[in-house]
């Protein structure tokens, strides 16, 4: 789960992490008091989205006035922000976030993120920062500096001071960075988080270190152990076919293809996109009903695959194990009578109950197609979907 930056800043604070004085604004006359109210000679107005990218897109506007504040906060809002990291339909502007501006001496790169392959957290640090740290890593590695930290111990300080040593900071900014460093260390522990990052963390004239960025993205499995982090999800941030579907258990993700697959099981459903694709097909979407499903799910999850527009097939392949073949069939069957199925379904059952699923799918008279074996499936479901 990704929270907007004017939320990231307020845990930044309550975990000591420096940041830049503001506050976030709905409507232009509420940006032109908080900036009033900072009493600064510029400010920064930030469109708040869920993406990178925002400066570059006009998402990040430096405002030398108090008029210019509520001028770009009223040119933002209401708007979609498009972005190299949105699609061509961008993200709702329904806030803005005002601060005031600080003279910057140095742009810094700071993330703390869980490497599986190590079982570690690992901060990631740079002294380019300000700019994609993908490229940085890409075209000078060398400037990449990786530190992971051993569970059983913890961080500690000499880490710290390497991290200080190589961002070349001195005397009191090594006490500073340990701070920052620790706060995000006990953030991430504390919040279930699966990132968190500063760019750029800079170093202001005075030689103060401060997070003028802050990304923190959440573990969704552990969610439900954190309701003030629930709290803060923005769904208007987020694609409504996936909201639904979260509110059935299903897990839903929206693809560029026409070939809606319905599949219980994260890794079979994989296998069979990524076979559909080697078919010459390309999937609608990623949909796992999971394991332990009902008619009722798997009805309103037909009805989310047949609710996109692009899905010109339907491909349904199920291992029957704990979820019974038979109640995938009747799901099925259900959700054709409740609404028009104008393309056709091509189905796949294997495992328990299997002889019963396809009885029940055999001579419906409907829009239906049996397939023996997962290849035969994928070939079907692409040449009906070509038709």
């Amino acid at each position: 789960m990704n929270i907007h930056e004017y939320q990231a800043k307020q845990l930044f604070r309550q975990f000591q992490i420096p940041v830049p004085d503001g506050a976030q604004a709905t409507l232009a006359e509420q940006a032109k008091t908080i900036a009033i109210d900072l009493d600064g000679a510029a400010w920064v107005v930030k469109a708040q989205v869920h993406a990178g990218g925002r400066g570059k897109a006009g998402g990040v506007k430096l405002a030398k006035s108090i008029a210019e504040v509520t001028e770009f906060t009223a040119d933002l809002l209401g708007k979609r922000l498009v972005t190299q990291q949105t699609d061509a339909l961008g993200l709702p502007i329904d806030a803005v976030l005002v601060e005031k501006t600080y003279p910057i001496k140095r742009e810094l790169y700071l993330s703390l993120v869980l490497d599986r392959g190590s079982e570690r957290l690992i901060f990631i640090a740079s002294a380019a920062g300000g700019m994609d740290i993908e490229t940085v890593a890409h075209e000078t590695p060398e400037k990449i500096l990786t530190v992971p930290v051993h569970p059983a111990a913890g961080l500690q300080g000499y880490q710290c001071r390497n991290v200080a040593y190589a961002l070349g900071l001195h005397g009191t900014q090594h006490k500073a960075l340990a701070t920052i460093m620790h706060g995000m260390y006990n953030l991430f522990l504390a919040k279930d988080a699966s990132q968190i990052e500063i760019n750029p963390l800079i170093e202001t004239d005075s030689g103060e270190l401060m997070a003028l960025d802050a990304k923190i993205n959440f573990d969704d499995n552990a969610i439900a152990l954190h309701p003030d982090i629930l709290a803060m999800k923005d769904p208007a941030q987020e694609d409504d076919k996936e909201n639904e579907a979260q509110q059935f258990g299903l897990n839903y993700i929206t693809l560029d293809g026409n070939i809606g697959c319905m599949v219980n099981g994260a890794g079979l459903a994989m296998a069979t996109m990524d076979l559909v694709k080697l078919k010459g097909g390309l999937p609608a979407n990623f949909l796992d009903v999971g394991g332990g499903t009902t008619v009722e799910k798997v009805c309103e999850a037909f009805k989310l695959i047949l609710a996109d527009g692009n899905v010109k097939a339907v491909l349904v392949n199920i291992f029957g194990g704990i979820v019974k073949c038979d109640v995938i069939a009747q799901g099925i069957l259900e959700a054709i009578k409740q609404i028009h199925v104008a393309v056709p379904v091509v189905v796949r059952l294997e495992g328990t109950n299997v002889e019963e699923g396809k009885a029940l799918l055999k001579d419906t008279g409907l829009n239906l197609y049996a397939a023996d074996d997962l290849a035969h499936a994928a070939e079907q479901v692409v040449a009906l979907a070509k038709e």
